[in-house]
């Protein structure tokens, strides 16, 4: 293959690999807004992704030999086509989310089959055709290398490109697109650049210096080299079934360290591909001096490497460094560089493993490409539904680990010589990662009868009780027991111009607003996301039952947003308690400008809204002020109660001023004493006068720049790395 052919196929992949890893960031995103922030909206959105690439993989691989031979053109006018309607997607699927989110809002709560059921066959419809479309492109450009008379190992060549392109996607999109020009306009940019992949692929096509390929090809094997060669399928599908489960068990299990930002995942799976890049072409360059390490030994220390993200990742023996915030760089570093040397070998073993059972056949390699694409569907589901319910985090990875036991000693039955010396050298690493299985959540409930664990589809909830009490949902502190989660529901209520009859509180927590609200006499509706949250309610409040028995009370498990768009009830408050921190990944959506006009609709006149902010940047502060006012014409904010975050008051109504002996007279005697059940030693009145006294001017709050605005295209919030590292703000007017 001569150095431009060369360079310009790698370019095409490397610009490919990096448009589909930017859909598959973004469509992630747009899926949460429109069925819900959800585990299984993820696992779905992975699946689908992971299932187009193999049925375009083997597909493509068919179409590619048989088309250009029956129509007598080039393969690579077919790799064209693909990218074209590969860039169309950028602009269909966002709409066929928001038809499937109007289509789905009556089948019921996210936790109910028939929603789940339907939301995935939704998110497929949307997206399944365009994932088809990448997953053909390796056996179109496979087919286009053979009719150049280039045909073993190309499939390898192309996958460090894929993968090196993905990383970069990955990066741009996560760090420097979205932040700067918000989603769509970013689906746009890679929508660009598969057109220009197109066009450069028709530019091929033209070259008028095309070679034949040779009728003879018996140069390529029709079978695999090694003669392991039976087990080679079924090694493909586990190692793509098993890093894929992994990963979504390492995304849960990195939680407490890296955090719940979107670069946390980012730097997942940018690590991932970075280590698997690395492997590729460790291969591609041990292929040109003819040396490569056996599979045996391969099997061996993906055995082993898989151990080492639980031996770094032990986070006993105290509960509080759980839920104490602990994530410097260092420790993110250690973290991410334990799946380095995994995903290493993953990225060394499939290429090779499918450059020995193709040969270069395009036919071929798409079939062994899918194979490991549907472990890569089938892992994530596995974890999802039937791991984490069950097991803890390190659990779930002991027991991924098992498969490689047994592939290696099938592959090591003929040279059992070596096993011996080998499992000599895995035994420590893996009796010490078997002695952690019983990890910090077993350990503690064992040890300390006061916390209870808790697991889901969803999420691992630890509740703790001791001096101070935690709610701790994958190893972030969500809240404690505090005033200001009662202030959440009694500002608003108390402020409502006339007695108000009815609440919606977005967000569990311990329970301690719902509690609140039931104390007013009022009818109240709680929506929570994670089905375990409300299951320790009883925990944290010794009087939980009599709310429970409560006929006024709704306990809902549902994505809030996704509730307030399906149900047709008017409430007088609402008020939401966002999960912290305030960058956590998809917070915005209940932050947002659209969000607040969703809200307004499911207000009664002159209802309130209260919108509770933790501590965050200036110009988040602003883009939420800004988008409250741009939808409610009237809004207070306070200081709450512990000094620390503010609670926000907007209604389509003048808020009255109220003296905290005027807030006092208009509560219920039960709320009085709910409100302060914690802080005996003051008066209600002087407590009350301590959060009116602390209100801030909403006129200060506001940047001069209308459009510093948080909507759901632009989440300020979640995408904030420019601003902090650069200083860089839209139309450079934010301070």
């Amino acid at each position: 293959m001569n150095p431009f052919l060369r360079r310009t196929l790698f370019f095409l992949f490397f610009l490919s690999g990096g448009c589909s890893l930017v859909y598959q960031v973004v469509w992630t995103r747009l899926a949460f807004a429109s069925f819900g922030i959800i585990t299984p909206v993820l696992s779905v959105v992975l699946s689908v992704f992971m299932l187009g690439l193999s049925v375009g993989s083997w597909g493509g691989g068919r179409i590619a030999i048989s088309f250009p031979k029956k129509f007598g053109v080039s393969a690579v006018y077919l790799y064209a086509g693909i990218e074209l309607c590969i860039g169309l997607g950028a602009f269909v699927v966002p709409k066929l989310f928001t038809l499937g989110q109007h289509l789905l809002l009556s089948s019921g709560e996210t936790n109910s089959f028939r929603y789940l059921f339907l939301s995935a066959v939704v998110l497929a419809v949307s997206i399944l055709p365009w994932c088809v479309c990448m997953g053909a492109t390796f056996p179109f450009m496979m087919a286009f290398i053979r009719e150049r008379g280039h045909h073993l190992q190309s499939f390898s060549f192309l996958y460090v490109a894929n993968v090196l392109g993905a990383m970069a996607g990955v990066f741009l999109s996560a760090v420097f697109w979205i932040e700067m020009y918000g989603f769509h306009h970013t689906l746009w940019i890679a929508a660009a650049g598969n057109f220009s992949a197109a066009f450069l692929s028709v530019c091929l096509a033209l070259n008028k210096d095309r070679q034949t390929a040779p009728e003879n090809e018996t140069t390529v094997p029709e079978n695999p080299a090694p003669s392991t060669s039976r087990l080679v399928p079924a090694i493909l599908f586990l190692t793509g079934f098993v890093a894929m489960a992994m990963e979504v068990v390492w995304t849960r299990a990195f939680a407490p360290t890296l955090k719940t930002q979107v670069y946390s995942f980012a730097a997942v799976v940018f690590v991932y591909l970075g280590a698997t890049c690395f492997g590729s072409s460790l291969y591609r360059r041990r292929l040109r001096s003819s040396r490569s390490a056996s599979l045996e030994s391969l099997i061996f220390f993906l055995l082993v490497t898989a151990f080492l993200p639980i031996l770094v990742n032990d986070p006993r023996p105290l509960v509080q460094k759980f839920w104490i915030a602990n994530s410097d760089a260092r420790s993110a570093l250690i973290i991410l560089g334990s799946i380095c040397p995994f995903c290493a070998l993953l990225g060394y073993l499939t290429p090779r493993l499918i450059d020995d059972i193709s040969g270069g056949h395009p036919a071929r390699a798409g079939k062994a490409y899918a194979v490991n694409v549907v472990g890569c569907i089938l892992g994530p589901l596995f974890a999802c539904y039937l791991l984490l319910p069950f097991f803890s985090e390190r659990q779930s990875l002991i027991l991924l680990t098992l498969p490689f036991i047994i592939l290696w000693l099938a592959l090591a039955k003929k040279d059992m010589v070596s096993v011996p010396k080998k499992a000599l050298i895995a035994a420590p690493i893996i009796i010490v990662g078997l002695l952690l299985t019983h990890d910090f959540g077993t350990t503690f409930v064992k040890a300390d009868p006061k916390t209870q664990i808790r697991r889901d589809y969803a999420a691992s909830v630890i509740s703790y009780k001791g001096v101070n009490s935690w709610l701790i949902v994958n190893g972030i502190a969500m809240t404690s027991l505090t005033p200001i989660t009662k202030f959440m529901a009694d500002l608003p209520l108390a402020y409502h111009h006339t007695p108000p009859q009815s609440a919606l509180v977005i967000c569990f927590g311990m329970g301690t607003s719902y509690r609140s609200a039931l104390n007013w006499d009022i009818d109240t509706t709680v929506v929570e996301l994670i089905p375990s949250v409300p299951k320790a309610f009883a925990f944290y409040h010794a009087d939980a039952q009599h709310y429970l028995n409560d006929p006024r009370g709704h306990i809902i498990i549902d994505d809030g947003r996704r509730y307030l768009s399906r149900c047709g009830k008017k409430f007088d408050v609402i008020l939401i308690d966002p999960p912290p921190p305030i960058q956590t990944a998809g917070s915005s959506l209940l932050y947002s400008k659209e969000f607040d006009a969703l809200a307004l609709e499911h207000l009664n006149p002159g209802g309130i809204l209260q919108v509770w902010l933790p501590e965050g940047d200036a110009v988040t502060g602003q883009a939420i002020t800004r988008s409250l006012c741009e939808t409610f014409p009237y809004a207070r904010c306070f200081l709450s109660a512990e000094g620390w975050g503010t609670h926000f008051l907007a209604s389509t109504a003048p808020i009255d001023s109220l003296t905290p002996a005027e807030f006092v007279g208009r509560m219920p005697e039960n709320a009085r004493k709910d409100l302060m059940e914690w802080t005996p030693t003051i008066s209600i009145t002087n407590f009350v006068g301590q959060v009116l006294s602390n209100e801030l001017s909403i006129a200060k709050l506001l940047n001069p720049n209308r459009d510093l605005q948080l909507t759901d295209d632009q989440p300020y919030n979640e995408y904030f790395l420019l601003r902090r590292w650069f200083g860089y703000s839209k139309d450079n007017q934010a301070p």
